[in-house]
């Protein structure tokens, strides 16, 4: 039973402090997202579960900060850089936990896939390897001038409802660079598609789709989705092998049929199959309909030459959706998908489109990990302790992005799932119920457009739902304003 609000300003902090009482007894919910006995040594694991804790309290701030003192900060640099701490050990708990949320959500899942990296910069570039070569200008004497940038790479998987809940993460790879070649030179020397999938960087795609399968189980009910890097053909042989499903876009005209045409021959003379229309908000937050033409085909696609001893061919459906009447000052909306998945109709090819536009939660997903949890702002030195530290950035910003979505995608659920009843009461108490743009008292969105409203959302009637940066500083308000409480509460005996 979530209490009430009070208007009672005169005994606020008093109350605050009889609802603190029982917030130091309550399991916080990072108990449920770490498993301590993952590691080779039990004090290793209730480090982990007090670090991660400390961090998501001060989210996006530096370890320093979040420790409060030296003997915590040192205790904390000294589990980062530990030997025997691996990133896995970190995650295996979380794991855990998706797979529980997975199991208890009955329905299709969506796994996305995305790369990500991090950038920094450092005086010893080799203890934490380089990600690409960019341009850096021109010298001069007019010539191009490139340089290497220091960093690390991390690509995830995130287990996601087809209404955009994110259930949690199922695979993590993390990895940087000695020396870094260019596709373009790469090609001059040899043919990429004729080079085996286990000599490139592209097997993470495999890797983390069998990794997730066998953490999850159940491979029917899963749906890879991603987008035009993940268009290879390996995955999708894989995923078939495996007895699962996915959906990609594609950016390769692949060879259909009987090998004597591509898809692309094929979709042009595929007649139209009706309209989808969306609503599409410009930069300046100006929102126009746009209607996407619908077409969709059963075709048999070939494998890449080069390839085709080892791979069969395969029966997909071909999905486009084209804008109609694109207007000149922006490009038209394309989208060209495939997957293995039946399509018997218009309805059918509109589910596959909007499972396509849930991909977009992943990179919200990297969002949070970079903005909220500043994961580039890390002064760690190698390559290992900075890999430590994503792994308890992933945690908690899976976190601030599932609060986010599940007040959207279930608005009308408990909050108790969410909340305890101390940090219900809490937000009872600091964020009166008006302006709480109409939503039900007691429910899951009641009380995440309160938690909004502390880092500073306004709740007007023309807003946008909360998006994940007034979460996060919600979230670091609330913490703060429990602790006042608490000491409060031991002042007062």
């Amino acid at each position: 039973m979530f209490p009430k609000a009070s208007n009672s300003k005169t005994s606020a902090l008093c109350r605050a402090s009889n609802v603190a009482t029982k917030y130091t007894a309550a399991q916080h919910w990072t108990q449920r997202e770490v498993d301590e006995s993952a590691f080779k040594d039990a004090r290793l694991g209730r480090r982990c579960a007090g670090l991660l804790k400390q961090i998501g309290d001060a989210m996006g701030e530096s370890i320093p900060y979040a420790c409060q003192d030296w003997a915590n900060t040192k205790a904390a640099y000294r589990f980062l850089s530990n030997a025997r701490v691996e990133e896995s050990e970190i995650l295996r708990g979380h794991f855990t936990a998706t797979h529980a949320r997975c199991d208890a959500y009955k329905g299709p899942i969506l796994l996305l896939q995305d790369t990500t990296e991090f950038s920094y910069k450092r005086a010893d570039v080799k203890a934490v390897g380089i990600t690409k070569s960019v341009n850096s200008g021109r010298d001069k004497q007019g010539r191009l001038r490139a340089h290497t940038v220091c960093g690390m790479l991390m690509h995830s998987t995130l287990a996601v409802t087809t209404q955009g809940v994110p259930l949690g993460l199922s695979a993590i790879k993390f990895w940087t660079r000695d020396k870094f070649k260019g596709v373009s030179a790469l090609k001059r020397k040899i043919n990429p598609t004729r080079v085996p999938i286990e000599r490139k960087e592209s097997i993470r795609w495999l890797d983390n789709f069998r990794q997730s399968i066998d953490l999850l189980g159940h491979p029917a009910r899963y749906i890879h989705v991603g987008d035009r890097e993940s268009d290879i053909f390996e995955l999708y042989c894989l995923t078939l092998d495996l007895g699962s499903h996915f959906l990609v876009r594609t950016c390769v005209d692949r060879l259909a049929g009987d090998g004597e045409h591509t898809i692309a021959d094929e979709m042009n003379i595929t007649r139209l199959k009706g309209l989808h229309r969306i609503e599409l908000r410009s930069p300046n937050d100006k929102i126009t309909k746009v209607a996407l033409e619908i077409k969709f085909k059963r075709i048999v696609v070939q494998p890449p030459i080069g390839k085709k001893n080892r791979y069969p061919a395969l029966e997909l459906t071909v999905i486009h959706a084209t804008e109609r009447n694109a207007p000149k000052d922006r490009k038209p909306i394309v989208w060209k998908l495939i997957t293995d998945l039946p399509v018997n109709g218009r309805e059918e090819a509109v589910e596959k489109i909007n499972w396509y536009a849930m991909r977009w939660k992943i990179e919200m997903f990297h969002k949070v990990l970079k903005s909220g949890c500043q994961a580039e702002a890390s002064k760690l030195r190698t390559a290992d302790r900075l890999a430590n530290l994503m792994a308890v950035f992933c945690i908690l910003s899976w976190r601030v992005l599932w609060l986010t979505m599940l007040a959207r995608a279930e608005p009308l659920t408990s909050p108790s799932s969410a909340f305890t009843e101390n940090e219900a009461a809490m937000l009872d108490l600091l964020v009166s119920d008006t302006g709480n743009r109409k939503t039900k008292r007691g429910t899951m969105s009641f009380y995440l457009i309160k938690l909004a409203r502390l880092g500073g959302y306004l709740a007007r009637a023309g807003d946008m739902p909360p998006g994940s940066i007034v979460i996060w500083r919600g979230l670091s308000r609330l913490t703060d304003i429990q602790l006042g409480a608490e000491i409060q509460l031991a002042r007062c005996g």
